[in-house]
């Protein structure tokens, strides 16, 4: 640059700091930048590097992938820590879990549905007679868990066939494994066919869990048993589907 252009810039940038020029104290600490940088090049005679486009493309593709992952691990933020991402070991362990088998019953054979024979005339008639009666009948059970589902209320079934099969078992790691599977299933407020239980037998399940044994759920089991005795028996008798089954069995049996 010209030495008569230095002194110029020079004066002027005097002027400023004198107040004959107001300038602000940022736009003058950049013109001292600018007045560095350009001495600095006049010294050394090179000019400033410019970056390589290839490098530069590099860098931009690699920042957009870690701002993906960034904002994945944002998306999949669990909600049982305040971690962003989903590696926690509590959601490893549940996925796990529930590919190896959810506990959603296989009833008596722990499949999706009982497997039973078509109910009897005289079978559904007595299903009439008391809740026992019905929940003592495989059909009957299947029934009703029919029925269940139109209330949206199934999990309260299936937590009873849960238990029943539950209270069967004997070897220590199953027992573990499984009161683990049916306190996620259908215990934790986290779970979306979490039953519902008061908070006394909430908390004896949480001391049985300490050590679970086949008895761990008995309490709850009975609470869920009395809530459909209560609640979903009545009005199933008086439901069209059962009063269907009814009829249609009643106009199949033979008449004498």
């Amino acid at each position: 640059m010209p030495t008569d252009v230095i002194l110029a810039e020079n004066s002027l940038f005097s002027l400023g700091i004198h107040g004959e020029t107001p300038m602000g104290s940022e736009r003058m600490e950049m013109r001292k930048r600018q007045m560095s940088v350009q001495q600095e090049s006049m010294a050394g005679g090179t000019a400033p590097t410019q970056q390589d486009p290839n490098q530069s493309q590099n860098q931009g593709n690699q920042n957009q992938g870690n701002q993906s992952q960034v904002n994945q691990r944002g998306n999949n933020a669990c909600c049982f820590c305040w971690c962003c991402c989903c590696s926690c070991s509590w959601n490893e362990e549940r996925e796990e879990r529930n590919r190896r088998a959810s506990y959603d019953l296989k009833a008596e054979g722990m499949g999706d549905c009982e497997d039973s024979p078509p109910p009897t005339l005289e079978e559904v008639r007595s299903w009439a007679q008391s809740f026992d009666r019905l929940m003592s009948c495989a059909a009957g059970r299947v029934a009703f868990r029919l029925f269940l589902c139109t209330e949206f209320s199934e999990e309260n079934m299936l937590f009873w066939l849960a238990c029943e099969e539950f209270t069967k078992e004997t070897n220590k790691t199953s027992i573990e494994e499984k009161a683990r599977i049916i306190y996620e299933d259908y215990i934790s407020i986290l779970s979306p066919k979490e039953v519902s239980l008061d908070s006394r037998v909430r908390e004896v399940i949480n001391k049985n869990m300490l050590e679970p044994s086949s008895q761990t759920f008995v309490d709850a089991q009975v609470q869920i048993y009395t809530l459909m005795q209560r609640d979903s028996y009545p009005r199933y008798m008086n439901s069209p589907a059962y009063k269907n089954l009814l009829n249609s069995l009643s106009e199949q049996a033979p008449e004498f």
